[in-house]
């Protein structure tokens, strides 16, 4: 049995992508870059996971530098490749190649050692969308209150 500790949260992609599946997927790191991630200096919000050649790989993450490590450590933003079964790459890449989809990084976390990403297969909410989901969400906090202060 395996505990969980998430170590970065993507906030930002639940408000702006509607998430209609979820994937775990390892990484390929460097040493530094996992010494990095258990110090918790990961930044998943302008994060992407993008297509290259029948391999997925995580873009636009930064992982901060390790400062033992001196000059011999990691560049903070590079591609990272994505570690899944062929069925589930084959079934993303399709999946993204649809018009509308994206793959993003909803969160970083380690599993029994390792670390893993939450990946979320999202389609992009319009304003509206957006304004709905804030005013849904202000009136269930609404509601709550009220049955709080009732009790």
């Amino acid at each position: 049995m395996s505990s969980e500790k998430v170590v970065a949260r993507n906030r930002k992609a639940l408000h702006n992508y509607t998430i209609e599946d979820r994937y775990e997927a390892g990484l390929v790191l460097m040493g530094t870059e996992i010494k990095s991630i258990r110090a918790g200096r990961v930044n998943l919000a302008d994060g992407y996971a993008q297509p290259k050649s029948d391999e997925l790989w995580l873009m636009n993450v930064h992982i901060g530098n390790y400062d033992p490590s001196g000059r011999s450590g990691h560049t903070p933003i590079r591609p990272r490749k994505l570690l899944l079964h062929r069925k589930e790459i084959d079934r993303i890449i399709g999946r993204v190649q649809e018009r509308g989809y994206t793959l993003v990084p909803l969160s970083m976390y380690l599993k029994g050692g390792r670390a893993k990403v939450e990946l979320g297969l999202a389609r992009g909410k319009r304003k509206y969308d957006k304004r709905q989901a804030i005013a849904e969400r202000d009136a269930q906090r609404d509601v709550e209150r009220a049955m709080k202060d009732r009790y």
